[in-house]
């Protein structure tokens, strides 16, 4: 759901994950594994936050044990609140904490990921909302990663996860999703992952946390057929989940019901098929996502809620 009002039930949840102080010596080691000493903590865009103020946490993907059930209304559709949407997207992922390498299954196995989300069908099943700059595009990006192996914080604080995408990619793009993969576990807080956005300098950007979801029975979708790792498996439908919410949400303007659902929430751990085919040939096993034109032509599948609106464009 969309965090605005917090429940005492949230901070018990997040109030657990101390974020870890952010300014502090570090080196970010590129795509082909070399470290880049050009691309330092130094860099003066790493403190060019532009908004002093807590980045809003949206979409945040709850785990199992703290999911949430609609309440029946007249309508479950999503509303538009007057923003933009995303036509596009550019992904560059970042993996941050000190046991990350450029060797770990889950930066090879979220490559084939966002490689293959690029004009899937499962990215089409949001193509079907507008905003203010145009209609959500399935074009999808994959502009590599960026590996930071200094102490990750938390995602109790927007604003510190903010913060490292500003640190991490000297150059964002105005069209940028940056999703950070931190290697910490997610203990007692509530939710996988979510998405919220801010600015570098003088550039938007979009932006994900997720936690290691290794062994987290809360955060498993439970595939058996695609092969993939548990923790690959994991982290791909969790990131399914928010790059949907991010496309058809980006900036807190986007589509979300009156409960402040968002397309990925509405859908959360229901899977119509075993897995779905991306557009590069590779099976992921995802949730769907909410569509309005589904739910009011009868034509979804049912979320939790027995609601007819969920696709996942198998």
């Amino acid at each position: 759901m969309k965090v605005r009002f917090f429940s005492p039930k949230f901070f018990a949840a997040v109030g657990l994950l101390g974020a870890v102080a952010l300014l502090q010596p570090f080196s970010l080691i590129a795509q082909d594994g070399s470290h880049n000493d050009a691309q330092d903590r130094s860099s003066s865009n790493a403190l060019e936050v532009r908004d002093a103020q807590e980045p809003p946490l949206m979409g945040a993907h709850w785990a199992r044990e703290f999911a949430h059930t609609a309440r029946p209304r007249r309508s479950p559709d999503m509303l538009w609140h007057n923003g933009a949407i995303m036509t596009s997207s550019a992904v560059t992922a970042i993996y941050w904490g000190t046991s990350w390498t450029s060797a770990d299954p889950k930066v090879s196995g979220l490559q084939s990921f966002y490689t293959g989300f690029n004009n899937s069908n499962y990215a089409k099943t949001s193509d079907e909302y507008t905003g203010t700059n145009g209609q959500v595009g399935s074009g999808n990006t994959y502009g590599g990663y960026v590996i930071d192996t200094t102490p990750a914080s938390g995602g109790s604080q927007t604003s510190a996860i903010l913060a490292e995408v500003c640190r991490a990619v000297p150059s964002p793009a105005s069209d940028g999703y940056y999703p950070v993969y931190t290697d910490i576990k997610r203990g007692n807080a509530g939710y996988c992952a979510w998405h919220s956005y801010g600015s570098c300098g003088t550039t938007p950007v979009q932006f994900a946390f997720f936690f290691n979801l290794d062994g987290d029975p809360g955060c498993d979708p439970q595939d058996t057929q695609t092969g993939h790792p548990q923790g690959v498996a994991a982290l791909a439908n969790v990131s399914a989940h928010e790059l949907s919410e991010a496309r058809t949400d980006p900036r807190n303007g986007g589509w979300y019901d009156s409960s402040g659902a968002e397309n990925g929430d509405k859908c959360a751990w229901t899977f119509n098929v075993p897995y779905v085919k991306f557009s590069d040939g590779s099976i992921w096993r995802v949730q769907g996502e909410w569509s309005n034109a589904a739910y009011d032509a009868g034509t979804g599948y049912p979320n939790s809620s027995g609601q007819r609106g969920c696709l996942d464009g198998h």
